[in-house]
């Protein structure tokens, strides 16, 4: 989501958990996790929802405000990030603050607690929390937000300590009920054993005793060595679920008395509705309704094909407004002119346009890099279903951001935040589209006119024209080589808008946003004097995150221009890179490791008719060190075809090495879609763009074969659900350049290698 290396410095944090235990109501051993830094504990828990299932449970039992035992003295002013439960039938329950996306987090987050606790992570049940801020909140986001590959990251240390600290009590409650010392006794699949004797309770025998005894202090966590389950390769938890259809996504939702509505709005950015033909649409057997905004309407039906018929009937139609005649060539016409001022200062070591001017132009290298807009293009589309009532709002629905979504959906329904209950689902993908609240507002505003509860669908068309997208940038650089070939002054200027000044406007400071320069002010390269600059230039067209966020737009950049230096230099661009990496070794290691498994040195084979060649590209991202290598084969005709990748990524302590490999996969196959194909566009006004058939997602012919090889490392994780997709995209079109000759300055690569259109 957002660059959280600069959301732990502004927040202060420290990495220590806090724990509070106490009775659960009903019996039990209740747990509360705690970070510092976020808010203060309100006296109670609202009552959370399960995963997936939209349907109320009971609050945590004897939330942690009115815990029997007392947390640590020290643990004023905490957020808490999850409870734990233990019932006297020993199922562990975990109240999960994080959503599930199909990045594993219900699989790898279970698997921190089951081995300090010393279950089986099958055995652990999770329900989705409720939103709350004060309980629930990440400290490394500053709220209860899904993203940033910050799942593993924050819950590393806390969930399992909080499983050692109950394992601890489940001991201790043990030997005080057989008298003996607690170190005779082991714990192991969810029951403690005495060795001597041979004497065995199961946790759910412990429980209530284990509730009354004081918290311990300092537990011992497990070193890497003694894990039985980090580091394994554990089969995914939710698979056998979302197999058989017992998993619920927002689109699912049931309810009682329910319709279903689809939406179309305005085409034009900034445009009104104009005009519709209501009698038509509600002729439409089982329409039911026809709802208004200013620049939206929906038709509501007893079932999709109704409201989908009805919707064509209704013909809307719509008034241009001031940007009827706008386009993406207007756009970056705008950007271009931006660009040329100076902007806000990033990063400024030494003075890089003294040294630029004064470097001869032999060994200079300047060039402009574009990047487009892109939609996220979830396998699910947006989607809301909403229950409205003078008493209050229910939302089912599935969001990365449950607190925004209740707090927009109040102010939408005009109603108390605490009369807003959002049921939270399992994500058919976000890659960021479900930060956003807007299709959110969209559904209860429609819905303040609707006479029964509504699930609104927007059409995968609708889906992709009224995305919030991932904003066009427009990057000039430059750098100055000495008589080695090595740069000696480096000079990077981004334009684009602004995501953070809407989305956390705290973290844009002195004119610079964070995310947007994410990847380019802290370049790994040991280059002595380097200025980069942000220039802010806000086009009519809404902007979000996008999987990767900052890191997609300027690891590209940097890892082209690096590779533009080594061709000028005359170097091998992988042992280039290596000789301004001595002070990272990490990153070195791996950037060695991926070009020895993929034969960075041998022949490559090729037939008559076509040209190959590999391209490289390093990074240190969300707190991974990664390097991948992509083989790429380009015809005649200059079509392309990725044949390989390789990817070697240090990510510190993997907790599911098989999640790992399938979220850098993934990462991969969704980058490759970007790169070669994707861009949105605009004319008069219009997103041209509308489904699968012109917003291209690789298919599965033509994939390349990924191989990822992970080195083992016993240091904090570092997050792993975006790098790939931030890794490949230069790596291809470095690959490109070696392969043709063509050097790659614009996204997406498309049709640019036939000759119809040429670099930047």
């Amino acid at each position: 989501m957002r660059p959280t290396e600069h959301v732990e410095e502004s927040l202060g944090l420290s990495r220590r958990a806090f724990i509070r235990a106490g009775s659960a109501a009903g019996g039990g051993l209740l747990i509360g996790i705690a970070l510092p830094g976020c808010a203060v504990v309100p006296p109670a828990a609202p009552a959370p929802t399960p995963a997936p299932a939209p349907r109320d449970t009971k609050p945590p039992e004897a939330a942690v405000g009115q815990a029997t035992t007392t947390e640590s003295q020290d643990s004023p002013g905490l957020a808490y990030s999850g409870f734990i439960r233990i019932d006297r039938q020993g199922t562990v329950t975990f109240i999960v603050h994080k959503v599930e996306m199909g990045q594993g987090t219900f699989t790898s987050i279970p698997m921190l607690l089951a081995e300090e606790l010393e279950v089986d992570p099958a055995r652990v049940k999770l329900e989705q929390a409720p939103p709350d801020n004060a309980l629930y909140a990440d400290p490394l986001l500053g709220g209860q937000v899904t993203g940033g590959s910050t799942s593993i990251r924050g819950a590393w240390e806390p969930l399992r300590r909080a499983g050692a600290t109950a394992r601890v009590m489940l001991l201790q409650a043990a030997a005080r009920q057989w008298n003996v010392d607690a170190k005779e006794c082991s714990a192991a699949l969810g029951v403690v054993t005495h060795g001597p004797s041979g004497r065995r309770l199961h946790y759910g025998e412990l429980v209530d005793a284990a509730a009354k005894l004081p918290v311990p202090r300092d537990v011992a966590l497990k070193q890497p060595a003694d894990f039985k389950l980090i580091g394994k390769p554990v089969k995914r938890l939710d698979s056998p679920d979302k197999t058989n259809g017992r998993a619920l996504f927002g689109i699912d939702a049931k309810v009682p008395g329910m319709r279903v509505a689809t939406v179309a709005a305005c085409p034009i950015v900034g445009g009104k509705l104009a005009g519709l033909n209501e009698r038509a649409a509600l002729a439409v057997p089982g329409v039911r309704q026809v709802l208004r905004l200013d620049n939206a309407v929906a038709v509501v039906g007893d079932h999709m094909w109704a409201a989908k018929q009805g919707l064509a009937a209704l013909a809307p139609t719509w008034s241009g407004g001031p940007h009827s005649a706008l386009t993406t060539a207007a756009i970056v016409a705008e950007m271009e002119a931006a660009s040329r001022q100076e902007g806000a200062v990033a990063r400024r070591d030494g003075d890089a346009m003294a040294t630029l001017a004064a470097t001869p132009a032999a060994n200079g290298v300047s060039a402009l890099y574009q990047m487009p807009f892109l939609a996220h293009a979830t396998m699910e589309p947006m989607n809301c279903t909403v229950s409205l009532t003078p008493e209050g709002c229910e939302l089912w629905v599935g969001t990365q951001v449950p607190v925004l979504a209740r707090t927009a959906a109040a102010k939408a329904a005009g109603l108390p935040e605490e009369k807003v209950q959002v049921h939270n689902h399992y994500l058919g993908g976000g890659f960021g589209r479900r930060l956003e609240v807007d299709f959110i507002v969209q559904a209860v505003s429609f819905a303040r006119q609707a006479s029964s509860p509504v699930k609104f669908v927007w059409s995968r068309e609708e889906d992709i024209q009224h995305d919030m997208y991932r904003p066009y940038y427009l990057d000039r650089i430059a750098a100055a080589l000495d008589e080695q070939g090595r740069p000696k002054a480096w000079l990077h200027r981004i334009t684009g808008s602004s995501i953070m000044s809407r989305f956390a406007p705290p973290l844009v400071k002195d004119g610079v946003d964070p995310d947007a320069v994410e990847g380019a002010r802290d370049i790994p390269y040991d280059i002595p004097v380097q200025r980069v600059e942000y220039v802010r230039h806000e086009p009519p067209v809404p902007t979000a995150f996008w999987r990767g966020v900052g890191a997609t737009h300027n690891v590209w950049v940097v890892e082209s221009f690096i590779d533009e230096l080594a061709a000028k230099a005359q170097r091998d661009p992988v042992q280039y890179r290596l000789a301004l990496l001595d002070k990272q070794p990490r990153l070195q290691a791996v950037l060695r490791l991926a070009a020895e498994k993929a034969g960075w040195d041998s022949p490559l084979r090729m037939s008559a008719d076509e040209r190959a060649g590999r391209g490289v590209s390093a990074q240190y991202a969300f707190g991974s060190y990664m390097a991948m290598v992509a083989e790429v084969a380009v015809d005649a005709q200059g079509q392309v075809r990725v044949r390989r990748v390789v990817c070697a990524v240090d990510c510190g302590q993997v907790v599911n090495p098989d999640t790992v490999r399938a979220q850098l996969e993934s990462g991969v196959v969704f980058g490759l879609s970007a790169a070669l194909w994707n861009e949105i566009t605009l004319d008069q006004g219009r997103v041209q763009q509308a489904n699968f058939g012109d917003y291209r997602v690789m298919r599965m012919g033509e994939a390349p074969r990924i191989e990822v090889h992970l080195v083992p490392s016993s240091d904090k994780p570092g997050g792993i659900g975006e790098p790939g997709t931030s890794g490949i995209a230069p790596a291809l079109t470095n690959a490109l350049y070696w392969a043709t000759g063509t050097r790659i300055r614009r996204l997406p690569v498309g049709d640019q290698l036939k000759g119809s259109r040429s670099p930047a």
